[in-house]
């Protein structure tokens, strides 16, 4: 429904994925291009998290310059920012409406920043009232722009043979190592696993996948 509003022909479609076994993942429609997953933001991911920046910082990565990262400087858009990365990482597999409010944002975006994409959506009414009126479908109620809320959405995409983690709250893409198409949603998986080692007494965790529809 929400890429229908974006003006994204149903080519794709968003699934749940029901567990990280193989015979779960077996029931993914394939191929699948991004995995979404929604985890809790705690104190130990937090910790990891600027010690991975600091890694990352002394060590260096390699991030295509394809990669298309924004930063999230809106309170409770990272559904909106996760859902973005996983389009614009994937645009050339997308049929887009003519008069897409998605498409027109990523031809606006690409050549800025990951801080300019961050204004620009700020400005950017189609893409937000999207997401608040699907926010309100969702949910009896949608999170108001400024309650804390503490569970976050990243994206995994597989950009040139890489898998990356594109984070709004972090400064850059992480990427992961290799992947191929075929692979991608195990190796995606592999990543969201090390989410929940971190943090072994939360449940709060949910992968969702875009998939060929």
């Amino acid at each position: 429904q929400f890429l229908k509003q974006l003006g994204i022909h149903p080519n794709w479609q968003f699934v749940d994925v029901y567990g990280m076994e193989p015979e779960l993942l077996s029931m993914v429609p394939r191929p699948v291009c991004a995995v979404l997953l929604l985890f809790p933001i705690t104190e130990k991911y937090e910790i990891f998290r600027t010690e991975e920046e600091e890694r990352i910082k002394a060590k260096g990565q390699d991030v295509k310059s394809s990669v298309y990262f924004m930063k999230q400087t809106i309170n409770n858009a990272c559904g909106t920012i996760g859902l973005i990365h996983a389009i614009a990482n994937n645009r050339d597999k997308m049929n887009f409406e003519t008069n897409s409010s998605l498409k027109k944002f990523l031809e606006d975006s690409l050549s800025m920043t990951p801080e300019e994409r961050a204004k620009y959506l700020e400005t950017y009414e189609a893409i937000r009232v999207t997401h608040e009126s699907s926010a309100h479908e969702g949910q009896t109620e949608a999170p108001s722009i400024d309650e804390k809320v503490d569970l976050h959405f990243i994206a995994l995409v597989n950009v040139g043979g890489h898998l990356y983690e594109l984070d709004g709250r972090k400064p850059f893409p992480i990427n992961h190592g290799e992947t191929s198409d075929d692979s991608f949603l195990e190796d995606a998986i592999e990543v969201c696993k090390k989410f929940m080692e971190r943090d072994p007494e939360e449940l709060r965790f949910n992968a969702i996948a875009l998939s060929a529809a």
